[in-house]
């Protein structure tokens, strides 16, 4: 086991036209079990391609339990990865893959080779596969090969690349525990890149969130939801996705009116919320509020502080219904120009139709508020469980 620190790395293809990884600085504790996300090509993949020696950084240092490991061979660290597509050998019998790391690593005997398998395919629960080979087996069977071969290596620091994006949304979630317990079982400090936010969530001590190659935030998950340090982290963590909507914030006696920006709808918040955004009144900004907060009420009479929208979709999910409103002002994506719909996350007992009016409420705590130009928030955050961007 072991700590991990990444010091200003960066990283560049094509002579510096591509910048893939810019100036990031993290450290992961002993034992830790992170999680690193963010879009397509916003540069986690290359990170973890970096702490595993497969990409050179351009500039910076990387250490591990205080060793810089900048410019050691991938063969000589020890990082131990799993990779997206399992990388298996097909020729090869699932004794012969979990054992090839480390025999080509290692002065272990062959007998000792052999049992370090077998205690691993046990822990994995594929004892009885170690004679076949990968293509007899299933997705999920390849995967905990996969991990296996990882585990017998006893590494400093796990990678993890997207390791379960190939399975089925229900094999994914029983992995996703697999993984957890085996790393809290085993202890040592984990990387985990993915696309999907709902492991990123669950599955670690902490979450890193990366774009255009930049450190965004990274803090527990929970924070990070509650506190989103930038427009962009909001409207990528959580699912629905934040709404935003551009207002002008006005005061009056008691508080601050937030007025859409086409003068549509206006919305009050009270002294004390207003007080925690600072010295707003006056200013452009973008209101956030995710689809949980949004209250809805059935029919067409408005009431103190609540917004008339007419419903365009209503979308069952279960326990809960999504309804696609209609506010009559622009809404807007942290990263797109497109307009999108602006949702409400309901009881299932909450069926308006197409068309009908209902009146919405927000829970004031819940509101967020960011600079128009900036996308920072003006949200006031926890400096010691937050990091903002760099």
């Amino acid at each position: 086991m072991a700590s991990l620190e990444l010091k200003s790395l960066r990283k560049e293809f094509d002579g510096g036209s591509i910048v893939a990884v810019d100036d990031l600085n993290l450290e992961i504790e002993d034992g830790e079990f992170v999680t690193v996300v963010g879009p397509s090509g916003c540069g986690k993949s290359t990170t973890l391609r970096m702490i595993a020696g497969l990409e050179r950084p351009t500039s910076g240092r990387i250490h591990v339990d205080g060793a810089d490991i900048t410019d050691v061979h991938a063969r000589h660290r020890d990082v131990a990865m799993v990779f997206q597509n399992y990388a298996l050998y097909p020729h090869k019998t699932i004794q012969q893959n979990m054992a090839f790391g480390l025999r080509m690593s290692t002065d272990m005997s062959a007998e000792e080779r052999e049992q370090r398998v077998y205690d691993a395919a046990e822990m994995m629960g594929i004892e009885d596969l170690l004679d076949d080979t990968p293509g007899e087996l299933s997705g999920g069977q390849k995967q905990r090969v996969a991990l296996g071969r990882a585990i017998v290596r006893e590494p400093d620091v796990f990678l993890f690349d997207e390791p379960l994006s190939n399975l089925d949304a229900k094999l994914r979630t029983t992995m996703r525990t697999e993984i957890q317990r085996l790393q809290e079982e085993l202890g040592i400090t984990s990387v985990y890149v993915t696309h999907d936010q709902e492991e990123a969530m669950t599955m670690g001590d902490r979450i890193v969130i990366l774009n255009d190659g930049e450190l965004q935030q990274t803090g527990k998950p929970t924070h990070v939801y509650q506190n989103p340090t930038n427009q962009f982290v909001a409207g990528f963590v959580g699912s629905p996705s934040m709404n935003f909507v551009d207002v002008e914030a006005d005061p009056f006696d008691g508080g601050v009116r937030l007025n859409g920006a086409d003068g549509s709808f206006s919305y009050d918040l009270t002294s004390g919320r207003a007080s925690a955004f600072g010295d707003i009144a006056g200013g452009s900004y973008v209101l956030g509020i995710r689809p949980e907060h949004v209250a809805v009420s059935e029919g067409d009479v408005a009431g103190t502080d609540t917004i008339p929208a007419t419903v365009d979709v209503v979308e069952p999910v279960g326990s809960d219904n999504y309804l696609y409103l209609d506010l009559g002002t622009e809404s807007r994506s942290f990263d797109t120009e497109d307009a999108p719909d602006f949702i409400a996350r309901v009881p299932a007992d909450i069926e308006p139709e197409v068309g009908d009016v209902v009146q919405i409420a927000f829970d004031e705590d819940s509101v967020h508020l960011f600079e128009t130009e900036t996308g920072e928030a003006v949200t006031a955050t926890d400096a010691e469980a937050v990091t903002p961007m760099q």
